[in-house]
């Protein structure tokens, strides 16, 4: 009955199945048949389906808010057990980007859940900027310019940045001067809905600069960028940790050291909570002490 309440209130939050599917990584026909479960146990219809969304009944409308009520009950409940005992427990939901997700993260996973076996740890690695209320996250690990958030940061780590690229490209297409001289290079962007890379910020004597910047390809993962920087088709703009080791071999060169771009941090995020499920505690606790010690090597190499 609980796993259909969940069900049921990620569909009205999301609108449709498929994308309630893909937040709980089940199928549209299981969340459809959990749905008609919900109807059939209840005796009243919950959804109005159309052909592009679903809209909540009038029951379905108040069913939707007592459903919020007592799964929030039940994770008070687990979240008190868990402090009470002392042992993490549940579904935990993170959220990371690809390269680090895959490169640093994804390591880690098997080890932390030899540490809390009772955690079960669902990733999904995207470098978008996911809606961590919208799609349930527990825990998120960003490496961004990060402003004022609702959420709760831990800082794991600066990370410098710089614009690089190999050395035959800056051959061929000259090296970069001033920061409005990257306007007449092929810069290689990260991109998706949402994105704010058409400008990079650069510093300056005067202060902070956008420079707007533009290129024949774009991609929204970033290590496709790293592949196409380390073929010579472009400009980029990367964290020194994550090209460390291309700098010191001397393949990726750094355009403009005396206008660095702005820098970046890795941090966990999770929602304020005046209870914090024992499980995220953990999980963040983990990922910070874990990060820094597997990184510290690249965090700590200085380019110039």
């Amino acid at each position: 009955m609980l796993e259909n309440m969940r069900t049921f209130v990620r569909v009205v939050e999301m609108g449709n199945l498929s994308a309630a599917g893909r937040s709980l990584r089940m199928s549209p026909a299981v969340v459809s048949h959990r749905i008609q479960q919900l109807e059939q146990h209840l005796g009243v219809r919950l959804l109005n389906r159309t052909t592009r969304q679903l809209q909540p009944t009038e029951h379905g409308h108040i069913f939707y808010r007592d459903s919020l009520e007592v799964l929030d009950a039940v994770e008070r409940a687990q979240t008190n057990l868990a402090s009470a005992s002392g042992v993490p427990s549940g579904s935990l939901r993170v959220t990371a980007p690809l390269g680090f997700g895959r490169r640093v993260l994804g390591p880690m996973i098997p080890k932390f859940r030899e540490a809390f076996p009772m955690v079960d740890v669902r990733l999904r690695l995207s470098d978008h900027l996911i809606d961590l209320l919208h799609e349930a996250v527990d825990v998120a690990i960003r490496m961004a310019v990060l402003r004022d958030s609702t959420f709760v940061v831990r800082k794991i780590a600066d990370c410098p940045r710089v614009l690089c690229a190999t050395p035959s490209y800056l051959e061929t297409a000259g090296e970069p001067e001033q920061p409005e001289d990257l306007q007449a290079h092929n810069c290689l962007l990260l991109r998706f809905p949402g994105s704010q890379q058409y400008q990079w910020t650069l510093t300056t004597p005067d202060g902070p600069a956008k420079i707007s910047v533009t290129g024949s390809f774009d991609a929204d993962y970033g290590d496709v960028l790293t592949d196409w920087l380390l073929a010579g088709h472009g400009i980029a703009m990367k964290p020194v940790w994550e090209i460390a080791e291309h700098l010191k071999s001397g393949a990726l060169k750094i355009v403009l050291p005396a206008f660095p771009p702005e820098p970046a941090v890795l941090a966990v995020l999770y929602p304020h909570r005046n209870l914090l499920p024992a499980k995220a505690r953990a999980f963040a606790d983990f990922v910070v002490t874990e990060t820094r010690a597997t990184l510290s090597e690249a965090l700590a190499y200085d380019p110039r």
